[in-house]
């Protein structure tokens, strides 16, 4: 939901300072103090929780989000501030996602595979995909469900998403446009012909930053 007018400004400047802090929390707790460590945690564990819920599901969010502050401090002894501690953050949440997504997709390949030796029908994409389906962000590719999340859920600037996600700026702007297209279409708000030329301009135009 956009800020109201007078707003904008107040929460661009809430959320730098949430930013520094948290930044200045991840230098501290490399020293291994346990408060701080805490402390750290706490300033981000919110915006991870979410990130994990949106990407993978709710249900294995706090799993997701433990599993995240493990490799954080197995790799914090290596944070060199070369970006934010936010960004930095949440790019080891959305490794997280990715392994956990990898690792249900073996098990689905093994599940069809195991029915098939057992002279049942494998089940169908579309079986496989209604036993799966959440909410309406499950069904954009992951690559722009990543780039979705993260800069009109989460709030990140289009910079900080492609240092996330590792790639380009103008990567994040293509997958952004797409998945806004894929979830105007999916609603049936717009025909698949409208919906593709909208997807060509949107990519071509760049986003409005947020202040």
């Amino acid at each position: 939901m956009a800020a109201g007018p007078g707003r904008g400004s107040l929460y661009a400047t809430s959320r730098s300072s949430a930013v520094d802090e948290l930044t200045q929390l991840a230098v501290a707790a490399r020293r291994g103090d346990a408060q701080t460590m805490t402390a750290f945690i706490r300033a981000g564990q919110r915006q991870v929780w979410s990130l994990c819920a949106h990407l993978v599901d709710q249900e294995s969010a706090d799993d997701l989000t433990q599993e995240t502050y493990l490799r954080v401090f197995r790799a914090l002894p290596a944070f060199r501030q070369e970006s934010s501690a936010r960004t930095w953050l949440l790019s080891i949440a959305r490794r997280a996602c990715m392994d956990e997504l990898r690792r249900r997709t073996r098990l689905r390949r093994q599940e069809t595979l195991v029915l098939g030796l057992d002279g049942n029908e494998p089940a169908t994409p579309g079986e496989a995909e209604q036993v799966e389906i959440r909410e309406l962000l499950d069904h954009l590719p992951i690559e722009r469900r990543d780039a979705f999340v993260l800069t009109q859920i989460l709030g990140l600037s289009y910079e900080d998403a492609a240092r996330t996600c590792d790639c380009p700026i103008g990567t994040i702007r293509s997958r952004v446009a797409r998945a806004r297209v894929d979830l105007i279409e999916a609603l049936g708000l717009m025909p698949a012909g409208d919906a593709q030329d909208s997807e060509r301009a949107a990519a071509r135009t760049p986003p409005r930053r947020t202040r």
